[in-house]
């Protein structure tokens, strides 16, 4: 297939002249085969051009101007249609021709064909049916076929996690029993040491006081002495 575009060598016109430039430039650019049919030096290519647009793309004077492209004897469009193609990264669409492997068009299609079908392009014969020839899962066409082992293997794993809070739970138990024995422990043995200091704040006092009381008695006896004396005087 040959991509025909028809355009006009010696126009005067700079905007058709710019449009033909861009439309011929991105087909180098996508490296598609294409061939120049130039109108204003070829009778009948100008000819060809005008019987083959069909009607309802041509102009209100009936004329249409260049660039005009066609795929082998098929309408693709103008350039406004071209450049609506290339905006939306549907040129090849646009020219009729299958997108290239990795294309951003034909990433597009592939989405659009698994919004569609449900299935990847890829996994559908020629006939568009799925093919039969693809593996599936034994899970996937059965859905059931591993689940009762999933069920009992889950169970398992919930009686081994009951049975690992009850061995932390007896032995938290444990460890608390051993807590507050050390703590009784600890306070039979604070209890003593405490009487002890209470007994020997009491003798402390005790000696205190009979200290006091025998610095009174030697006081009163010199009172007593000093009394006699002035008394014999």
């Amino acid at each position: 297939m040959v991509i025909k575009v028809f355009l006009a060598s010696s126009s005067g016109s700079t905007a058709i002249k710019k449009k033909q430039q861009d439309v011929v430039g991105f087909l180098e650019a996508l490296k598609v085969d294409y061939a120049q049919l130039d109108i204003a030096c070829n009778e009948e290519n100008r000819m060809w051009m005008r019987q083959n647009v069909p009607e309802e793309k041509k102009p209100a004077n009936g004329i249409p101007l260049p660039p005009q492209i066609f795929n082998e004897e098929s309408y693709c469009g103008d350039y406004d249609t071209f450049f609506d193609a290339k905006e939306d990264n549907l040129v090849y669409s646009f020219l009729g021709l299958p997108p290239p492997p990795g294309s951003k068009e034909a990433v597009q299609a592939d989405k659009a064909d698994i919004v569609e079908n449900g299935t990847h392009a890829e996994e559908t014969n020629a006939e568009g049916n799925l093919d039969d020839s693809i593996e599936v899962p034994v899970e996937e066409r059965n859905g059931d076929a591993h689940s009762k082992e999933e069920l009992a293997q889950a169970a398992d794993e919930e009686d081994e996690g009951e049975g690992g809070e009850e061995e932390e739970g007896e032995v938290a138990e444990g460890e608390t029993a051993d807590d507050e024995a050390t703590e009784e422990e600890t306070a039979g043995d604070e209890a003593p040491a405490e009487e002890e200091e209470a007994v020997e704040e009491t003798d402390e006092v005790t000696e205190d006081t009979q200290a006091h009381a025998e610095e009174e008695e030697e006081q009163e006896e010199e009172e007593a002495e000093v009394q006699e004396e002035e008394e014999a005087e």
